[in-house]
């Protein structure tokens, strides 16, 4: 019988790219999830009953329990930037990830990869960090042979960073961030895939790799990047973090009002703190070199998806040459 690989978040932006990447490897997966049925989409990734969503909450010991139950291998993926509800940083990024752990040696589970994030740091003073810390260090505790990735900014075509800008750029006329300078080095979602599986099948050793891709840019110049993609000109507007810091205050307040009716997407006091840290590999840091993985460039991937923010979408190529033709 083939073997089975649980992955916690699935069916979540990284854990697609992963549970499809272990179908293909003949691996049967099971995708756990706290709603099953918007997580449908991921049963084609195999033939018929190798990719199954189940329901967990990785709150609860029996949840996770049942969901380890005979698995070969574990991958955890899940992780949130707004806290909401009872989903906060400690109880998904710290708690979380050390039951997931703890289950899985209780279980007999040979290998585990947690997809954790640069900057994870048990004493930063951002929450998101700090928690990001705690999980990893937890994981250790009961799984010390455990992979841990940390990717810096993930971008493909279900990503919320490019195209969440694209989308505003399409909107408005001015195009505001908070750290400008800040550098980053994308990295993008297969390549982690591809490192998550080399964790799970045993082709790699344990420890921690921090994943960037070829190129490190500021904040600034990749929204100066994606704009040329998506043939616009906007005012691209650094916006001070003093301000960015009351603005950030406002809408916390206004989702602790309104008891969570709003959600904080758009900025929070946690996140600024991250912004105004780079987000790029370290020198002495293990990577994709040591796995053997060459990173695919930005340059491959954003128009492929980035298009359809185009004045004319798909056709804005098309125009463009209808009229150089005119010219001539």
């Amino acid at each position: 019988m083939s073997k089975l690989v649980t992955i916690f978040g699935g069916s979540g932006f990284v854990g697609r790219y992963i549970a499809q990447r272990m179908a293909k490897a003949g691996w049967r997966v099971r995708v756990a999830v706290r709603r099953p049925n918007e997580a449908l989409f991921v049963k084609p990734y195999g033939v018929v009953g190798q990719v199954e969503p189940i329901l967990c909450n990785i709150r609860d010991d029996d949840s996770v329990r049942a969901a380890l139950l005979g698995a070969d291998a574990v991958v955890n993926c899940v992780g949130i930037l707004v806290e909401s509800g009872k989903n906060r940083f400690e109880a998904v990024q710290a708690e979380g990830p050390a039951r997931i752990a703890r289950l899985a040696a209780e279980n007999g589970v040979r290998r585990m990869v947690h997809v954790s994030a640069i900057g994870a740091d048990m004493e930063a003073t951002s929450d998101y960090a700090a928690t990001k810390g705690e999980g990893e260090a937890g994981v250790l505790k009961h799984m010390p042979d455990a992979m841990i990735l940390r990717p810096s900014i993930v971008f493909g075509p279900e990503d919320e960073f490019f195209n969440r800008f694209a989308g505003m750029a399409r909107l408005s006329p001015v195009l505001p961030v908070v750290g400008g300078e800040t550098r980053f080095q994308p990295v993008y979602v297969d390549d982690i895939a591809r490192a998550a599986v080399m964790g799970v099948t045993g082709q790699a050793e344990g420890g921690i790799y921090e994943l960037g891709g070829p190129e490190t840019d500021t904040f600034r110049g990749l929204m100066q990047r994606m704009l040329e993609i998506i043939h616009r000109r906007r005012l691209i507007l650094n916006t001070p973090l003093w301000i960015a810091r009351i603005m950030a205050f406002g809408f916390d307040m206004l989702q602790a009002i309104t008891l969570g009716l709003f959600s904080n997407t758009m900025l929070t006091r946690d996140q600024i703190k991250n912004l105004s840290k780079d987000n790029v590999v370290s020198d002495d840091a293990k990577g994709f070199a040591d796995l053997g993985i060459r990173p695919v460039a930005m340059a491959s991937v954003l128009p492929d998806y980035l298009w359809r923010f185009r004045p004319s979408g798909q056709y804005d190529a098309i125009k463009e040459s209808a009229q150089n033709l005119r010219k001539s």
